[in-house]
């Protein structure tokens, strides 16, 4: 049976080296629909969000992941991320009109700027930056690894119209043997890259993974659930009318009579009244819900 919006951890006995592999459907549906993206642009969202989901599992505490492009193409920006590994929410700006009959990643995004941000729950925030010179996402993804993490990464990202789908391998630092743990890794990196778009969006995890290795020892772990979730609220809208300030909020509500603000995310419109914003200026609390 097909697994859907799920993400499991692997490993491979007797190596330094585990992976994460995940299918979206509903989540990434979710949150391709709430647009009308071409299809080459819903795809390569698919791809980003599977790839979030992957490196938050990779993450040893709790925390947001949080991947995001910006180019000088027709696709501006396209920011991903997943939070506590489960929840995934994204969005892409741009003239999507001139992105209408392009496909590859530069057509796209012309020269842009690959950041990973890293937010663990009450600890200090982390981002690495790199160019984005490669042509699919998991190449670039590749390189920053490389040069962030000094982490050997192989990933595997593919999505159409229903499914998006994600593979990782990663070496770890602590082989004692660092002949066996090359040769390892190549080994493994040489057999993922044999994985068929097909394959990937059509097999379960178990047939992927029996298909790829079913000559090495591999442990995979129980699935976890992943769905689409936006953190927004009244409260979170509100904290950013009070950074925007008292006067020019006021001026918005002389000029228009309400303050208008709607999710990016998730389209939810919060609406602040002149009462509203007193209340909301009032020592800078507010008890909305």
């Amino acid at each position: 049976m097909k697994n859907h919006d799920i993400l499991q951890r692997f490993l491979f006995d007797g190596t330094d080296i585990r992976g994460e592999i995940t299918t979206l459907e509903s989540s990434y549906q979710n949150i391709a629909g709430r647009q009308k993206y071409p299809k080459p642009v819903a795809h390569l969202l698919g791809e980003f969000l599977a790839a979030a989901s992957l490196l938050s599992a990779t993450l040893k505490f709790p925390g947001i992941v949080t991947i995001q492009a910006r180019g000088d193409g027709p696709l501006s920006t396209l920011m991903v991320e997943c939070a506590q590994v489960s929840n995934l929410r994204g969005i892409i700006r741009g003239d999507l009109e001139r992105a209408e009959g392009l496909h590859s990643l530069t057509e796209l995004m012309g020269s842009a700027t690959l950041a990973i941000t890293i937010e663990p729950i009450g600890g200090e925030r982390y981002q690495g930056i790199v160019p984005m010179e490669a042509d699919n996402l998991s190449a670039c993804l590749e390189y920053y690894f490389q040069q962030s993490e000094q982490l050997p990464t192989k990933i595997s990202l593919t999505a159409n119209d229903q499914l998006a789908g994600g593979l990782l391998i990663q070496q770890m630092p602590n082989s004692a043997d660092r002949i066996k743990g090359q040769t390892d890794w190549e080994h493994v990196s040489a057999l993922l890259s044999t994985l068929k778009t097909e394959e990937q969006l059509d097999l379960s995890h178990n047939d992927q993974l029996y298909l790829l290795f079913h000559q090495e020892a591999i442990r995979l772990f129980e699935p976890r659930d992943i769905h689409f979730f936006c953190s927004c609220s009244k409260q979170r809208t509100a904290n950013t009318l009070v950074s925007l300030g008292a006067d020019e909020t006021r001026e918005i509500i002389e000029e228009q009579g309400v303050v208008a603000i709607t999710c990016q995310f998730c389209d939810e419109e919060y609406r602040f009244d002149s009462d509203d914003v007193e209340d909301l200026f009032d020592d800078n609390k507010t008890t909305l819900h």
